[in-house]
């Protein structure tokens, strides 16, 4: 690998260092699907011109300096050796599914070069039942989060409808509680944050322990076996109106990211009770893992190399536990009390700053041991519980890339050695949930009915129960917690 003669050093920020230690090698995939046959050609213009201008990163390897810290330093970079255009082997129904998701499988475990940008596409010109073909961005999460890498990708897309119009994205309007909320007196005011308080240290002791000392039970969806981050996992995904959870939240006057979580939890609880008699109340944690940044949106390319910006490029992530609610007879008979406990738990962790004690006790560690000895706490907090929540937002209308349309949009992650990772994408009006799963241990088929079956148990519920007024709303979903 050839150094340029362009000066660009940058150091590694603490959590790059953690997403590529000897413990924790984490990589984003995004999944774009294709109207219309992928037309290759003008792929290496894109990369050179519009894809590695964005951030200098994306021409950068990670070195250590003479002091032996770790730095970003410029290398030459050819685009075609990021490039991968597999070959499939015929298919007489002229339909590819199973060829893809085997090709996936296999690309979510590989690692790349640790000589060359730590990043890759891979262009599936094969159509499959769900589009004519499909682009996959394979970019190691040491060069940025989530909201950094979909900011990257959405300044290489246009609307597919007006190229001149910029894209928008679901509304994210503020909490408007009663007013009298606002009107506390100084004795009203003290109660609160001293609730606050115990509330905080509760959690941050409970986190602790949680990470380090009391896993989860062992379940369907939680093996206990070790190193399942480099087994191989299946990838499968289920699709449902936003509009339908909008219905939810306003019936149910909750949030958004409550109906979520009380899907996913009640989907999750249906599997494991199937699976395993008993097994639905069984100890089992959710971490999710949210953006951290003040920013309402996607910034510029230009905003987010401002190291003052809100919506700045990097890491800005935390891990959020939340216990997955038991199984009882009252959350058999109706569904929607899975979206009751979803909403009050986020409520108490609305309340308390133990995620923000988390970090700076990661800092701290980071300081006195080093990057590695924090990625092992990382890493045992993730193998400690159940399952990986994520999610990001999409934008409402068509994109395109390259005059091709973008039928689909989804996301999902690696690295961890969790069996069961959930990713939730917003686009044109749709939530895509993308279900990673451990092969040979999860029933990716039988774990996908629970959750569409959660969803429209919950849905009919919801649809049954008389409006109740509405005091907070949240299409963010889990970005802000």
């Amino acid at each position: 690998m050839e150094y340029l003669n362009e000066d660009y050093e940058e150091p590694v920020s603490p959590a790059g260092r953690y997403f590529n230690s000897s413990v924790i090698c984490s990589y984003c995939f995004g999944f774009l699907e294709s109207e219309v046959p992928i037309d290759d050609s003008p792929t290496m213009y894109l990369l050179q011109h519009v894809f590695l201008p964005i951030n200098p990163r994306f021409s950068c390897i990670m070195v250590k300096d003479e002091d032996g810290n770790m730095i970003w330093k410029r290398v030459e970079v050819r685009p075609e050796e990021h490039v991968k255009v597999p070959i499939f082997p015929e298919s007489d129904s002229g339909l590819y599914d199973q060829y893809f998701s085997d090709y996936v499988s296999r690309i979510l475990t590989e690692k790349t070069p640790s000589n060359k940008p730590l990043w890759e596409f891979h262009v599936i010109k094969y159509p499959t039942s769900k589009a004519c073909g499909t682009l996959i961005m394979k970019i190691h999460h040491s060069l940025g989060d989530g909201y950094s890498l979909v900011g990257a990708l959405l300044s290489c897309l246009h609307r597919a409808d007006d190229p001149s119009i910029p894209l928008s994205f679901p509304s994210r309007k503020p909490s408007s509680e009663p007013v009298q909320s606002h009107r506390k007196n100084f004795f009203q005011r003290l109660i609160s944050a001293i609730s606050s308080s115990f509330i905080s240290i509760s959690d941050f002791g409970w986190s602790l322990i949680k990470s380090g000392m009391i896993p989860d039970d062992i379940t369907p969806i939680r093996s206990g076996f070790e190193g399942t981050e480099s087994q191989p996992f299946g990838l499968s995904d289920i699709s449902f109106p936003l509009d339908s959870f909008k219905e939810i939240k306003s019936r149910l006057g909750v949030t958004t990211n409550d109906v979520i979580a009380g899907m996913i939890f009640c989907g999750i609880r249906q599997y494991m009770q199937e699976m395993k008699s008993k097994a639905g109340k069984a100890n089992s944690t959710a971490v999710v893992m949210f953006n951290t940044r003040e920013a309402e949106g996607y910034s510029s390319v230009k905003d987010m190399l401002d190291p003052n910006s809100k919506g700045r490029w990097g890491n800005q992530i935390a891990l959020l536990q939340i216990p997955i609610p038991k199984m009882n007879q009252a959350r058999i008979s109706n569904p929607l009390e899975f979206v009751w406990k979803a909403h009050r738990l986020i409520q108490k962790k609305r309340k308390s700053f133990g995620v923000f004690l988390l970090g700076w006790l990661l800092d701290l560690e980071m300081k006195l041991r080093g990057h590695e000895a924090v990625a092992k706490r990382i890493y045992s907090t993730l193998e400690n519980s159940s399952m990986v929540i994520s999610s990001l937002n999409g934008p409402l209308e068509q994109m395109a890339l390259a005059n091709h349309r973008v039928k689909g949009f989804y996301f999902t992650m690696t690295g961890g050695p969790e069996n069961v990772n959930i990713t939730i994408m917003s686009y044109m009006g749709t939530l895509r949930f993308t279900l990673r799963t451990l092969k040979g241990f999860i029933d990716e088929h039988k774990f996908k009915c629970c959750m569409q079956n959660a969803f429209q148990l919950i849905h009919k519920a919801a649809m049954n129960t008389p409006t109740t007024k509405n005091h907070s709303y949240s299409s963010s979903l889990f970005q802000k917690v």
